[in-house]
């Protein structure tokens, strides 16, 4: 497996970009690297799984938005 792709994103998760310039570089690198070599993306998970959380999201920032307000 090429690591090179890795980068970017374990930069952006782990927050050790110095500035949102050069967080704005690493995404276009990825892309780039992407567009270049690029794969299926096998999905993992079931249509279920992921409406799950996009549910549990949403109440999550209702919540938010919601307490915020008072």
């Amino acid at each position: 497996m090429n690591k090179e792709p890795l980068a970017p994103r374990q930069s952006i998760r782990r927050g050790t970009f110095s500035s949102v310039t050069v967080l704005i570089k690493q995404i276009r690198d990825y892309i780039a690297h992407w567009n270049t070599n690029p794969r299926p993306f096998k999905w993992t998970a079931t249509a279920d799984e992921i409406l799950a959380k996009v549910r549990l999201t949403q109440q999550n920032v209702r919540k938010l938005v919601d307490n915020n307000g008072k």
